[in-house]
């Protein structure tokens, strides 16, 4: 009984470092796929399909709005709609495509909703990424007139942006709406919110930093594992030293 003992001891001592190194090798392949896979990117064709007639006026597919916020701008949007005809909606998207960009994006959506110049004429469009916090905004040929480009601009990456960058996508929004409501109504505009630049350097975690801190947390966690189960197993089986 005692000759045999060391040969069990290598035989269960074998099959747990092939358990060990087959454990490490799926976890490098796991972590390896978590950081580099595009988690949660969004193609045009993953957006509903709306046409003018839609009475959606806010798509969120980042979930960034809350219902309250959502709630109120819809009844903006909707009332715009039934008192000038102008329609306005608002994407929000967690990140694109790999090769998109935020024009080609929002050229492409727009086409894809409104795909002739009539459906397009009374349309506004306005997208963000908020992996980026990039924006693009697009409008119809009978829009211009009550909102030219540099105006629409103005929407886009001031009004929108400067609240989004902080994180505040519901004041982001909210402005936005307010702003596209009045200009389009016929209102003068309020323009720009006025920032008063006192730190430029973010003090909030962007979302890159959390997928790589949440990335960095699970191979930590499954590093751990995979110590600490194959160490667990053997003195399960062989017992503690002195014992």
């Amino acid at each position: 009984m005692d000759m045999n003992t060391p040969l069990t001891h290598r035989t269960i001592l074998k099959g747990i470092q092939r358990q060990l190194t087959a454990l490490l090798f799926f976890t490098c392949l796991f972590a390896l796929f978590f950081l580099i896979s595009p988690a949660n990117a969004t193609g045009v064709y993953d957006l509903p399909a709306l046409s003018t007639d839609s009475s959606t006026w806010i798509v969120d597919q980042a979930d960034i709005i809350s219902l309250a916020t959502e709630g109120k701008i819809n009844g903006q949007l909707q009332q715009l709609s039934q008192e000038t005809g102008q329609n306005v909606r608002l994407v929000a998207i967690r990140r694109l495509d790999y090769g998109e960009t935020m024009d080609s994006f929002a050229d492409k959506l727009f086409q894809q909703w409104y795909p002739t110049p009539e459906d397009q004429a009374n349309q506004t469009l306005l997208v963000i990424d908020t992996f980026t916090n990039g924006l693009a905004i697009r409008t119809g040929e009978k829009v211009k007139p009550l909102m030219p480009n540099e105006v629409a601009d103005s929407v886009a990456f001031e009004t929108t942006r400067i609240p989004a960058s902080k994180g505040k996508y519901n004041q982001a929004l909210a402005d936005a709406s307010n702003r596209l409501v009045a200009v389009l109504s016929g209102k003068p505009d309020p323009g720009p919110p006025q920032v008063e630049q006192v730190n430029i350097e973010s003090t909030f975690t962007s979302a890159e930093e959390t997928d790589d801190q949440s990335a960095t947390v699970w191979v930590i966690v499954l590093l751990a594992l995979a110590t600490i189960v194959p160490m667990a197993t053997y003195f399960w089986y062989v017992g503690f030293p002195g014992r």
